[in-house]
């Protein structure tokens, strides 16, 4: 039987009051999806505002056949323009739930209720959570059954502060990811700048930037048991 994962994708396209645009980074979700379909994962797609949201990171998407193949693909096309608000699904019928990154996840990602209780929902029942570079920040409101956050004393990762730095934004974003999982008593480790650094404690699979979300698509299949 197939295996059945759902991808959160921001609808947040602002960025701050910069006058640029965000929103979720297309090949944090192309990467995972294209390591899913090697095992014939079903893939669904919701967004906390549903329809179609706004993509980012599709600059130079043109050399990137993954991503390539994820944007002609009609069937994961059509899903993405069509996502269903979280709401809108049943926990149950979701192995696993992946929160793509993008600049967007910072915004809407950690005050979406539903989002929230779904992901904990999932994972209480024995799924497996994912997210990667900017998607951890819905772990710092993730609160499981017992009402802990889940990442309190759990090895993740997600951009860190350097790499926020790097990137011009430390005073635009909301919060610093890293400082605030930090803050939720998460075990939290980086590697290199822009260096692929994914890591698994468990049934949750964190990973830190564009260059890690291959990895995690890797091992969230490992933890759902490798097939």
């Amino acid at each position: 039987m197939s295996k059945h994962v759902l991808l959160a994708l921001s609808s947040h396209a602002e960025l701050g009051d910069t006058g640029r645009k965000t929103g979720y980074y297309v090949p944090e979700a192309a990467h995972p999806a294209a390591a899913f379909a090697k095992f014939g994962y079903i893939l669904d797609f919701t967004s906390p505002q549903g329809g179609q949201p706004p993509a980012d990171g599709l600059d130079g998407s043109e050399d990137d056949p993954v991503v390539k193949a994820f944007l002609d693909d009609p069937v994961l096309s059509r899903k993405v323009a069509e996502t269903t608000r979280p709401g809108g699904f049943k926990p149950a019928d979701f192995d696993a739930l992946l929160y793509v990154g993008g600049h967007g996840a910072m915004w809407d990602f950690p005050g979406d209720a539903d989002l929230l209780k779904l992901a904990a929902q999932i994972y209480d029942n024995g799924g497996v959570i994912g997210a990667v570079c900017h998607g951890p920040a819905a772990l710092v409101n993730l609160r499981l059954r017992d009402g802990s956050f889940l990442v309190k004393g759990k090895k993740v990762t997600g951009f860190s502060n350097e790499e926020e730095e790097a990137v011009g934004l430390t005073d635009v974003v909301p919060f610093l990811l890293e400082t605030q999982l930090r803050s939720r008593g998460a075990d939290y480790s980086a590697g290199e700048k822009w260096s692929p650094h994914a890591v698994a404690d468990g049934r949750l699979v964190t990973g830190q930037n564009p260059a890690s979300a291959t990895r995690v698509g890797e091992l969230m299949i490992t933890a759902l048991g490798g097939h």
